[in-house]
């Protein structure tokens, strides 16, 4: 058991299964949970169509959850299955990357979200990390959210401790003394604002990638946009974009987390496969800066991470609305991080403040009471050690 009083640097892994439904991304940090030391690997491994149709029925079936541990129709299957599939990324991540998993002090998994009502105070995660564990024979933190649910936090979003972490190499040059934001785009977007004195102001934004992934599987029976090509053909539909804009989320000044079904994508008449991407686009990115607006003083350098920076119309259309504020829009990648890792290496990160004693969230970032930590901790036999 790891002494909570110790700040050591530990060597974590971080998994992390996002609301896009696609895949495993793996990443390995180094930290002692205030500081990161050292980035190290990172890999992703897709889910194969019939899984992911598993998991899209899972969505389904958890409509009908009314405690975090219920596990309805075949959820219990499904979530064993999605372990393994967690167990076999890490396999394959130590073989690529000659990793000793026995270096390893601790993965942090965060599962699948198959329902988000923090409204109820139920955030659902399918990953058994008992199990995972011991198939592993790594220790594991899991459940993180939930701690922040029971001191009255919405849940998420849960990386912006691992943003402010990594902003302090970033407030230099023009940037010193200024707000930074960092945005990801996934199925739901979230924004964090790290102030110059480490204030963490965070939240989600709206729609990401879900809406368009949707769109374009009903459509033309394609995961998703590869690029933006689909996209860059059409045109924005005003009255499209402005239909999800004028819904409560955007225009109540309290923020809350989002579920992926929180939005759902357009009657399939309502548009061309182009011109329905190409306004979904320009939603994802209008959304951002409009959330943003609640913030005391919008950033100037915006680092975008997640699949979305990979999507050339959102990036052109986030530059275009952030430039017009004099703000500037870079890659993660334009800062020397990697957008692909970012939310993985933050689970790697919380597990090990986690295992600290450390808070994973804020006021500021999830609406808790007062700062708090989280997560179910198991041994290498998948024994409960502390929650």
């Amino acid at each position: 058991m790891i002494d909570k009083q110790a700040p050591r640097v530990l060597t974590a892994i971080g998994l992390m299964s996002g609301t896009s439904m696609d895949g495993v991304d793996v990443a390995m940090i180094r930290s002692d949970g205030r500081r990161i030391v050292e980035r190290g690997a990172f890999m992703g491994m897709t889910f194969d169509p019939a899984f992911r149709q598993r998991l899209a029925d899972a969505l389904d079936q958890a409509k009908a959850i009314n405690l975090r541990t219920d596990r309805p129709g075949d959820l219990a299957r499904v979530e064993d299955e999605l372990t393994q599939w967690h167990v076999n990324a890490v396999q394959a991540f130590a073989a690529r990357f000659e990793i000793d998993l026995k270096q390893v002090d601790v993965i942090g998994f965060h599962g699948q979200t198959v329902l988000h009502r923090p409204h109820m105070g139920v955030t659902v995660q399918l990953g058994n990390g008992a199990l995972l564990a011991r198939k592993l024979n790594v220790p594991v933190v899991y459940d993180m959210r939930a701690g922040d649910m029971e001191a009255g936090g919405e849940g998420a979003p849960l990386a912006p401790a691992y943003h402010g972490a990594l902003s302090a190499a970033l407030q230099t040059g023009k940037s010193a003394g200024e707000p930074i934001a960092f945005v990801n785009i996934g199925g739901i977007s979230n924004i964090t604002c790290v102030d110059p004195d480490g204030t963490l102001t965070a939240f989600d934004t709206g729609p990401g990638n879900s809406l368009i992934d949707q769109w374009v599987e009903a459509k033309a029976g394609i995961p998703f946009d590869q690029g933006g090509a689909i996209a860059s053909e059409g045109r924005i539909l005003r009255p499209l974009v402005d239909s999800y804009l004028a819904e409560p989320f955007f225009v109540d000044p309290n923020r809350r987390s989002l579920d992926r079904n929180d939005f759902l994508p357009p009657a399939s008449n309502s548009a061309s496969l182009d011109d329905g991407a190409r306004s979904l686009a320009r939603l994802t990115a209008e959304a951002i800066v409009k959330s943003a607006e609640i913030l005391p003083k919008l950033p100037r350098q915006w680092i975008i991470c997640g699949g979305g920076r990979n999507n050339r119309v959102i990036m052109d259309d986030l530059a275009e609305l952030v430039g017009a504020g004099g703000g500037v829009v870079l890659s993660a990648e334009e800062v020397q991080l990697d957008g692909d890792a970012m939310e993985a290496e933050a689970w790697a990160y919380l597990a090990i403040r986690s295992l600290s004693g450390l808070p994973l969230s804020w006021p500021g970032t999830t609406g808790c009471k007062t700062p708090v930590t989280g997560g179910v901790h198991v041994d290498e036999t998948g024994q409960v050690v502390s929650s």
